[in-house]
C-alpha cells in the first residue's frame, strides 16, 4: 500500500511521519491502493486544533475519515480505529453478500432435484 502524507502549513518531524505510516500499515485489507493523509491545524480558538484526514482509496467508493485531537498522533490512531472499524463493517456485508448467493444456488438446485429436471448451474447463476 501507497502512503501518501501532507502537513499542510507547518513542517514536522521524520518521527511524526514514522508513526503514521506504521499505524495506517496495521490496516488490514488486500483491497486498499492508497492512503491520502492530511495534517493541518485548525483554528486557534479551537483546543483540538491538531486536525487529521485519511482517505483510503479503494475500489468503489473511498473511505474517508476526518478528526481533530490536541495532539497529532491522537488525531491519527482514532482515524485509523475508525477506519479498521469501516474495513470490517465493508468485509462482513461483502461474505454476507457471498454467504446470501451461496444459499440461493443451493435451493435453486435442491428445488430442480424435486422437479427431476436437470438444472444446469449456468441457468441458476442467471
Amino acid at each position: 500500500m501507497d502512503t501518501i502524507i501532507q502537513h499542510l502549513g507547518f513542517e514536522t518531524s521524520e518521527t511524526l511521519d514514522q508513526f503514521i505510516r506504521e499505524k495506517v500499515n496495521t490496516l488490514k485489507s488486500d483491497k486498499i491502493v492508497r492512503a491520502n493523509v492530511a495534517l493541518y491545524l485548525a483554528s486557534e480558538g479551537n483546543p483540538e486544533n491538531q486536525v487529521c484526514e485519511i482517505r483510503l482509496e479503494v475500489p468503489g467508493n473511498d473511505l474517508f475519515v476526518k478528526k481533530g485531537a490536541v495532539h497529532f498522533e491522537t488525531a491519527v490512531t482514532e482515524c485509523v480505529d475508525i477506519l479498521q472499524n469501516k474495513l470490517k463493517k465493508q468485509h462482513d456485508k461483502n461474505i454476507d453478500h457471498r454467504h446470501a448467493n451461496e444459499d440461493m444456488i443451493q435451493d435453486e438446485l435442491i428445488a430442480g432435484e424435486d422437479d427431476e429436471e436437470e438444472t444446469e448451474l449456468e441457468d441458476v447463476v442467471k
